[in-house]
């Protein structure tokens, strides 16, 4: 079973991308698969099927694109943040 997802842009946009990347269809795929990883919600096998990678070759996409398995999120830090602001103002 495939997933067919309708992406809605401005024409002229989608032109000017389209001219800009050999396979903008699989670009849009990948992204999104990345940011799939990148939320835990797919695992590092699943994301080299996407990709069409070996594990050595999505550990380099993943390099390359600056995640990490296991990194913190934004959410994450943003979470220890409140955290120790809390703490520090209980001490006080």
């Amino acid at each position: 079973m495939a997933l067919m997802v309708k992406l809605d842009l401005p024409p002229e946009l989608e032109a000017r991308l389209r001219r800009q990347a050999s396979d903008l269809d699989a670009e849009v795929r990948k992204a999104y698969a990345l940011e799939l990883f990148r939320q835990g919600r797919i695992s590092h096998f699943e994301l080299s099927e996407i990709l069409g990678l070996d594990r050595f070759g999505t550990d380099a996409y993943l390099k390359e694109h600056g995640v990490f398995e296991g990194s913190l999120t934004m959410a994450d830090l943003d979470a220890d943040q409140q955290t120790l602001q809390r703490l520090l103002s209980e001490d006080r």
